[in-house]
């Protein structure tokens, strides 16, 4: 399939075309330059982007499942880029969220993508945005943004996204009050999941005090048994509506897209560092951010004596 059929799928939205499309960008493929600033921005402005964190065994993966459900429960077109933790063999996805989806794999009007995290953050950040616009210009709305954890390449990730719901679940210790510190930041609106759990509501009194300060919800929901989803569902797109009226969603964009450029800039930017290093012959003792300092000058320097030439 050539750049013109990619373009030309998308547009009439074929779930292989956007597949190819989205690989063109994982893989720096310079047709993927052709591809998004082809794509129609009226279907990019008008998809809602859901996003879905929160720490391991928190119960994301199901949550999500019952979204798409929820989703096509209402004649909706859904797009799910998970976020999967990369393979240490290969270095690819693991693909944990397709095969908890694979009730929806008949299903023309679902798109489930994963990217693998290949211990990139700029490079992920970076893909997943395009990512999100290609699933959008593909008619695909909303769109679901799940990541693996709560660590800060996920809240980096997931600030592509319009509407945020954090999920926790009872019983999870010390990954809770981890969470608390960059809760509010991520946050749009909080879930206590496996609610039927013994110490579901005492997380939800805990969760409530956080929420109260910034004017934020929190929800209970049991996903394995698909109770409370279409009420999150209906809450994050209420958010939604009253944030997109605010301008608060078109402000998130703009940062999001100054975001990604400066991610792809620094993707671009990492081999040549690291040769540098290399090639610097520095006592690799001392303050790394000295040597990395001098490196960056070096470069600077370097540009400065190129342009004056």
């Amino acid at each position: 399939m050539d750049i013109t059929q990619i373009i030309a799928g998308v547009a009439r939205k074929s779930n292989r075309a956007i597949a190819k499309g989205i690989s063109l960008v994982e893989n720096g493929d310079e047709q993927a330059e052709q591809l998004l600033t082809s794509l129609d921005q009226t279907l990019i402005d008008r998809a809602v982007v859901l996003g879905i964190t929160g720490p391991p065994g928190a119960g994301k993966s199901t949550l999500t499942d019952k979204l798409v459900g929820a989703c096509r429960g209402q004649g909706k077109r859904i797009g799910v880029l998970a976020i999967d933790p990369s393979s240490p063999l290969t270095g690819g996805a693991i693909h944990g969220d397709r095969i908890r989806m694979m009730q929806h794999a008949l299903d023309g009007e679902v798109l489930v993508r994963s990217m693998a995290t290949r211990g990139r953050l700029g490079g992920l950040c970076a893909s997943a945005g395009a990512g999100v616009r290609i699933m959008a210009a593909g008619g695909c709305n909303p769109i679901v943004i799940e990541t693996v954890g709560v660590g800060q390449s996920e809240m980096d990730i997931i600030r592509l996204a319009d509407v945020t719901a954090l999920v926790s679940a009872p019983g999870l210790g010390d990954d809770i009050q981890a969470l608390k510190a960059g809760l509010l930041e991520v946050a749009d609106i909080m879930v206590v999941n496996k609610a039927d759990k013994p110490g579901a509501d005492l997380l939800a009194m805990e969760l409530s005090e956080v929420a109260r300060a910034k004017g934020r919800e929190v929800m209970l929901t049991v996903a394995s048994e698909d109770k409370g989803v279409s009420e999150l569902l209906a809450g994050m797109l209420n958010i939604f509506e009253e944030q997109q009226a605010s301008g608060e969603i078109s402000r998130r964009r703009r940062e999001a897209r100054h975001r990604e450029i400066v991610d792809w800039a620094l993707e671009m930017l990492r081999p040549v560092l690291s040769e540098a290093s290399r090639e610097s012959q520095a006592d690799l003792a001392g303050d790394p951010r000295v040597k990395a300092r001098k490196i960056v000058e070096g470069l600077l320097n370097e540009q400065d004596i190129k342009e004056s030439k």
